[in-house]
């Protein structure tokens, strides 16, 4: 099977929670893709039936409700664990030269999870889901034939519910397993970066990758425990069937970011901010090319992401507390 081939030697400072984040964000991603099968199996996409065939799954499937709690639960873990990883790599510098592809490739799965959480949360069409369906379709009419896809001019006889179901189930988990692969042979080739704050001459000791997946696993097995407490304790909720021409709810935490912009700016900055946002994401390995990699050094950088950070918290508390409504 070509097994030995993980056996590569990584050095042991790979080996602890903050360089296992990346291993955690694949062990949230292959939880969904399980919990996601089983999901799937009684879940109707026709917008008729969608919010009801999720009740269904709720009350009468076997553990349909838990396992729907894992699924909830391990997308928002997924996206916090990506997000805490990049920022890992950014403050290691560990994007610099010769990789600066496996960034992009990093990038790229981010959005993809982004992409992921918006279509599910549309999936279960209840109230919320349908209002961030019709913010998205306004943000997509105003680009014209780039945004057609996810307005229903694509393929009228086709619900778009139905369409972005395929993407959900096939195309988004596709892509993100084969950037997966990617992502994973080019760690090989590259090997894992070097600690900026352990001196080029300093010895450390190392050990073959397969030893550092069995700490990952551990790692993961508590990222599983805990998440099964949140899906017993805290199951998601699911809203009625929606009323198209009315808005009454917030979207999940994760867009909070952008909501209020399309109340304060018009819908188009919806698009503008979200570009600009992942635009820098994707242009960071061009833009900080110099060869020091400990982000005190990187005072410029550090500062973009900072104010960038802050004021994406500022904006989401204020949507937490009651702001941003339309």
């Amino acid at each position: 099977m070509g097994l030995k081939a993980l056996a590569y030697e990584v050095p042991e400072h790979a080996n602890n929670l903050g360089w296992s984040l990346g291993a955690l964000t694949a062990i949230s991603f292959f939880t969904l893709l399980v919990t996601g099968i089983y999901i799937a199996q009684w879940y109707n996409p026709m917008p008729e039936l969608a919010n009801q065939s999720v009740r269904t799954i709720m009350s009468s499937v076997p553990l349909g409700s838990f396992v729907r709690g894992l699924h909830y639960w391990a997308a928002q873990a997924m996206y916090v664990l990506a997000l805490l990883h990049m920022v890992r790599v950014f403050s290691h510098g560990s994007f610099k030269r010769p990789r600066e592809g496996n960034w992009i490739v990093g990038a790229s799965m981010l959005l993809l999870t982004f992409l992921a959480v918006f279509t599910g949360t549309v999936l279960k069409w209840d109230q919320e889901g349908f209002e961030a369906l019709t913010h998205n379709i306004e943000v997509a009419e105003l680009v014209g034939g780039l945004g057609v896809w996810f307005t229903g001019n694509l393929a009228p006889e086709v619900p778009i519910l139905l369409r972005l179901y395929t993407a959900h189930a096939v195309i988004i988990p596709g892509l993100i397993l084969a950037l997966f692969v990617i992502h994973a042979l080019l760690v090989k080739r590259h090997k894992i970066s070097p600690h900026p704050e352990i001196p080029a001459p300093a010895r450390e000791g190392v050990a073959p990758f397969t030893e550092h997946l069995k700490r990952a696993g551990a790692f993961g097995l508590v990222l599983l425990g805990v998440l099964a407490v949140l899906a017993v304790l805290i199951p998601p909720i699911l809203g009625p069937t929606p009323v198209e021409g009315i808005e009454v709810t917030r979207p999940m935490w994760m867009f909070w970011w952008f909501f209020p912009f399309e109340g304060w700016f018009g819908v188009a900055s919806v698009g503008v901010i979200m570009a600009v946002v992942f635009g820098l994401l994707f242009l960071v390995p061009f833009l900080d090319r110099g060869p020091k990699r400990r982000w005190r050094d990187r005072k410029v950088a550090v500062t973009v992401l900072a104010l960038i950070a802050v004021g994406m918290l500022v904006i989401s508390v204020y949507v937490w507390t009651g702001g941003g409504g339309h």
